[in-house]
């Protein structure tokens, strides 16, 4: 199978998977300090993409401050804004996991889907106070079969991913059976690569496009968003860089194309 790229309809079985840290919808002009909203500009890029599965961290449940300060800025929740098509061509189911909670607002992870989201389930995975992350799991119904999408968002401390992979793996180990069809992506903030071999080993999975530089977004160097997988042939892989997705978040999305095996 040739492998498509961003814009083109993907071929009839083929399953296109991105993962993108949205930075909330709010970016800082390129070259100013000014705060900008980002989410509409988002939400169309998004669908352009012609994605099936779409991981997403940053995304923002509620914010009254960011409501009062930016106009048009969405009255529902982004992982639902950000699922509508503006067009309506398309929609997305979505999913949304609240990791971190404040006074004006919360914001998690969240999964759209193309395909029926059967079940999801939320984990707080916080390793001490100053940062609250959680992992969203949710099954997808594929061809009469089930996906388990795991959407991540690790921390800035290098002890802290390391037992966050840990509880990942012993979670996946426990509750997903070994044949099953499995995606693991997000911002794991794995910089160093210190992780990789640990999920790999353990749940036999392989990573996708183990180059890629997602961050920061204009002229990206750090390996910060990743992809794994388990159960899926991969067609082909690439990053989405460059100025017109520098103005939407400070990362830069990760797509790839897989087939599913039988």
């Amino acid at each position: 199978m040739t492998p498509t790229t961003p814009g083109d309809t993907p071929p009839s079985g083929a399953l296109r998977v991105a993962t993108y840290n949205i930075h909330k919808g709010v970016i800082r002009e390129l070259f100013g300090l000014r705060r900008v909203s980002s989410v509409h500009a988002l939400r169309s890029r998004l669908h352009e993409l012609d994605a099936d599965l779409i991981f997403l961290q940053e995304v923002q449940g509620r914010n009254e401050q960011h409501a009062n300060r930016f106009e048009q800025w969405p009255g529902e929740p982004q992982d639902e804004f950000l699922a509508r098509s503006p067009t309506l061509k398309h929609t997305f189911e979505s999913a949304y996991g609240r990791n971190a909670s404040y006074l004006h607002g919360h914001h998690g992870n969240a999964l759209l889907s193309r395909f029926p989201i059967v079940r999801k389930e939320n984990r707080d995975f916080s390793d001490h106070a100053l940062e609250k992350r959680g992992v969203l799991h949710c099954v997808v119904r594929v061809d009469k079969r089930n996906v388990h999408c795991f959407v991540i968002h690790f921390g800035l401390f290098a002890r802290s991913r390391e037992r966050q992979t840990d509880a990942l793996i012993d979670w996946i180990a426990r509750e997903v059976p070994q044949r099953s069809p499995l995606l693991i992506a997000g911002d794991f903030n794995d910089w160093r690569d210190h992780l990789s071999r640990r999920l790999i080993d353990s749940l036999q999975v392989s990573e996708v496009m183990g180059s890629a530089r997602t961050f920061p977004a204009l002229v990206p160097w750090l390996r910060m968003d990743r992809i794994y997988q388990r159960g899926f042939t991969l067609q082909g892989a690439r990053v989405l860089r460059g100025p017109s997705w520098a103005r939407l978040s400070d990362h830069a999305p990760l797509v790839a194309d897989f087939t599913l095996r039988r």
